[in-house]
């Protein structure tokens, strides 16, 4: 038999080697494959763990925070305990009518009687489960601030109700108690949310108020109100009351709630109806009629400022997609003429906004049309949400973006 030469066995050795080279090296890429595919799914699970833990506090903070404007209110009833005494003790409860808009419209006098009857009954269960039970005849009082023109108007507009079984739910809820009121503000401007703000800082600062029920609210001028009240320690007495609307979180200091889903509808859902003739008030007090807002007038943007600097600014769903309050009732602007470019730049900075009805875990009903972010930009990695500080905070919405997909092994 023929003996290799050396140069023979040196090549076969060096062919060998190089096998096993390229064989440890694609071992080694199929297991940093494996490992980096491991690797994300478990920063996706820290990312929910982040999460999960994220909202946990957020919510114990704001609990503690309420909890402790409660504390600081009840000293200071404790303080007037003399004058206390001598009053009945007050449960009051005002509800923005103009945006919580009640679900029994279309019953009419029945409807009423049943919102006045469960409006009630959650309240009295609220302060069961908080233990409030003072001595002597608690007076409770329900009072019901709105537009009747224009509420009328996006009512009829829906086919909700008719006037006459507008009136009917009127009278029905206002028969349940003497001191059940809906009142009528008028037509001037913000009217009806001056008149809940003035009630508000009234009765909230009486010693023998023990609860103030808030339905509406949510409009950045009650945050001076809150803040003024939160200042002599009697905020702890006010408690927001959540709808089903997608509006839970809208108001930026935490105060206790109390959900009382079915008594009102989504008004998101109903179109603007035809618009009425709004008043405003001039120089001399007197009130003078101011015509409706057109679109063919229509008015230029400041171009030293940013479109959110306007004076309104532009209103992103009216622009985008459906403004459901229209233009005599919405506070941003729906005349200025936007050019394509500033189209696409209102629309990219909405989508930097959550969307509400995601955000309080609401499917949200416009889909893929909707104007507003059903994700955060920043993904499952998005550093405010390590802090417990991202606007999106809703389930789900920090996906991991498509950069931060890493591959699985075949």
């Amino acid at each position: 038999m023929a003996t290799q030469s050396m140069p023979e066995i040196s090549q076969q050795r060096w062919d060998e080697t190089l096998r096993g080279l390229i064989n440890l090296s694609n071992a080694t890429m199929q297991k940093n494959a494996v490992l980096e595919a491991h690797v994300a799914e478990l920063e996706m699970e820290v990312g929910m763990w982040q999460r999960a833990h994220s909202v946990a506090v957020e919510s114990l903070e704001r609990n503690g925070a309420a909890h402790q404007r409660l504390v600081g209110s009840l000293h200071k009833q404790i303080s007037s305990r003399g004058l206390f005494e001598k009053q009945s003790p007050l449960i009051l409860c005002v509800i923005n009518g103009d945006e919580k808009l009640f679900s029994g419209f279309g019953q009419g006098q029945q409807g009423g009687i049943t919102a006045a009857r469960d409006l009630t009954q959650k309240i009295a269960t609220f302060l069961s489960a908080e233990d409030l039970q003072p001595s002597g005849r608690i007076s409770f009082w329900i009072t019901v601030y709105f537009n009747r023109g224009e509420l009328l108007n996006r009512l009829i507009g829906n086919n909700i109700c008719s006037a006459q079984q507008f009136d009917a739910f009127v009278a029905g809820f206002s028969q349940c108690s003497a001191r059940f009121s809906l009142v009528d503000v008028g037509g001037y401007v913000d009217g009806t949310d001056m008149k809940i703000r003035e009630y508000v800082q009234t009765y909230v600062r009486f010693p023998q108020t023990l609860r103030v029920f808030l339905a509406g609210g949510h409009d950045p001028q009650y945050t001076s109100t809150f803040d003024a009240l939160e200042s002599e320690q009697v905020l702890g007495k006010v408690v927001i009351l959540e709808g089903n609307d997608g509006n839970v979180d809208s108001i930026s200091i935490p105060l206790p709630s109390l959900k009382v889903d079915g008594i009102f509808m989504h008004p998101q859902l109903l179109r603007p109806g035809p618009l009425s003739v709004r008043c405003v008030n001039t120089m001399g007090g007197l009130i003078s009629p101011q015509s409706p807002a057109s679109h063919t007038s229509g008015r230029s943007i400041d171009p030293s400022l940013p479109l959110h600097k306007q004076n309104p600014p532009p209103c992103n769903e009216h622009y985008l997609m459906t403004c459901s309050k229209g233009p005599a009732v919405c506070k941003y602007s729906h005349e200025y003429h936007l050019s394509p470019e500033q189209l696409a730049s209102l629309a990219s900075n909405a989508k930097k906004a959550p969307c509400n009805w995601l955000k309080n875990g609401l499917q949200c009903p416009y889909g893929d049309q909707c104007c507003w972010g059903h994700s955060c930009p920043n993904g499952f990695k998005c550093f405010h949400l390590s802090k417990g500080k991202c606007w999106f905070k809703g389930e789900a919405m920090h996906p991991p973006l498509p950069h931060e997909m890493s591959p699985r092994s075949a």
